[in-house]
């Protein structure tokens, strides 16, 4: 298991529902093995496993929901 931590910037949200829709979307994704949105800084942290999954899978997680994810 080749765990990595991903920090992305996640541009929209605007409540706290909206971080913790983020969060659950990332943490169910198979490989992650921990997520974690503020809201306050539009930072998402996710810890996964490298061999299951890779960036760009977790970017078009949060995409799907409508957010924006910054380079």
């Amino acid at each position: 298991m080749a765990t990595q931590t991903l920090n992305m910037t996640v541009r929209g949200m605007t409540c706290g529902n909206c971080a913790r829709t983020v969060e659950r979307k990332l943490a169910s994704t198979p490989g992650v093995t921990k997520a974690t949105v503020d809201l306050d800084n539009a930072r998402a942290t996710v810890e996964y496993d490298s061999d299951l999954v890779k960036p760009d899978v977790l970017n078009n997680a949060v995409r799907q929901l409508g957010y924006e994810v910054a380079a």
